[in-house]
């Protein structure tokens, strides 16, 4: 059978298929122990001859939404997370998701990424030198405080997602650990839940235009959901130590790939290098 003509990409061969659903597995792992799946699963869907990056983009929801929904789950029965800061926050979350696509029309990504670089080169040294953060939960606001914070984090980070989008769950991670004082379990299965509502967001966008190869999305959403079981139920059996780890590696990741994109976007252009 001609797999390519069969999902509707003429050029896919059963190789590179094989490669893909090896992607979303990986994806669906690293998104459910400390979020960044995007950072394997977009670049490999981006691989394909003659796809469009907003066929990618939206093929990759698709697939991130059911793995996200899956752990999601798996959190929720096994590390009891408080959905009353989880739920408000994935909700105003996707509100923000929405900003940011708009912005995203009009303003490029590309002006905003040098100080995320920065911000997260700061937040790996700090976690990095700082081994007590993150260990044990130590709320750091009582009361309405402690939901106001929540929701300004979900709408600063849905509108992340909106705009560039690649390591959402990780700013989620931070943003829980750093700014609400969560422990690494506890950050890790709320931000799931608001990741989740960030990537049905999108969906809402992308689905109206036809943007979704729904037979390849769902070959991926099948590897994507395997690989979050394992990661939610490895990050919950050991601990916030081993996402900790995940955390940093996952992070300095994302600074390399960002970093990257600043030097092709803004200083290859601006000295011809």
């Amino acid at each position: 059978m001609d797999i390519g003509a069969f999902l509707g990409l003429e050029q896919l061969t059963w190789g590179m298929l094989a490669l893909l659903i090896l992607a979303a597995f990986a994806a669906g792992w690293v998104d459910a122990v400390v979020g960044g799946g995007g950072l394997l699963q977009l670049p490999a869907l981006l691989l394909i001859p003659g796809i469009a990056p907003v066929q990618a983009l939206a093929t990759n929801k698709l697939a991130s939404v059911f793995g996200t929904a899956t752990s999601s789950v798996t959190y929720y029965r096994r590390a009891k997370p408080d959905i009353r800061t989880a739920i408000p926050m994935a909700l105003i979350a996707l509100v923000g998701s929405f900003g940011g696509a708009a912005v995203a029309t009009v303003l490029p990504a590309a002006a905003f990424k040098p100080i995320i670089v920065v911000a997260l080169l700061a937040v790996a040294l700090f976690t990095a030198f700082k081994p007590e953060m993150g260990a044990a939960t130590k709320l750091r606001f009582d009361g309405h405080r402690h939901y106001i914070m929540a929701g300004v984090a979900g709408l600063v980070i849905g509108f992340y997602d909106g705009l560039i989008g690649p390591g959402t769950g990780t700013f989620l991670v931070i943003a829980l650990v750093a700014l609400m004082g969560y422990d690494f379990l506890q950050a890790s299965a709320k931000a799931k839940i608001v990741n989740l509502a960030t990537n049905a967001g999108a969906l809402l966008l992308f689905i109206p235009h036809g943007s979704v190869l729904w037979l390849l999305g769902g070959i991926l959403a099948g590897a994507n959901i395997g690989g979050s079981y394992l990661g939610s139920r490895m990050a919950i059996a050991r601990g916030t130590t081993f996402i900790r780890v995940v955390f940093l590696i996952v992070v300095t990741v994302l600074i390399a790939k960002l970093g990257v994109d600043v030097w092709n976007e803004n200083l290859v252009p601006l000295f011809g290098v």
